[in-house]
């Protein structure tokens, strides 16, 4: 029983901390660049996404010095998952990801 409350109050404090959405991370790397990816909603879409600034960060210490242009960028494969106790009926939700391709110059 007490493993049931920790695990409860472990989800619900993730939940409140900011849905235990990963911020912004390189998913594939080279030395002239990558690919970067962060999570949105839709209410404020993937160039309103306070992760974006987190993502464009990334690309410029990866870049060092040198500047970087974006190849190409869009919506990456997201991930669903279902939240909430097993015993009270669980909601799916779907966390959506934009990706930017980027090369360093």
């Amino acid at each position: 029983m007490i493993k049931f409350w920790l695990k409860t109050a472990a989800a619900a404090t993730c939940l409140v901390v900011g849905g235990c959405a990963a911020g912004a991370k390189i998913v594939q790397e080279h030395d002239r660049g990558g690919v970067v990816i962060y999570p949105f909603k839709d209410e404020e879409g993937p160039m309103l996404s306070s992760s974006r600034k987190d993502a464009l960060d990334l690309m410029k210490e990866k870049c060092g010095d040198r500047s970087y242009r974006i190849v190409r960028e869009g919506e990456a494969k997201g991930r669903r998952r279902v939240v909430g106790p097993p015993d009270e009926g669980q909601e799916p939700v779907e966390e959506r990801r934009w990706g930017i391709q980027f090369e360093c110059k």
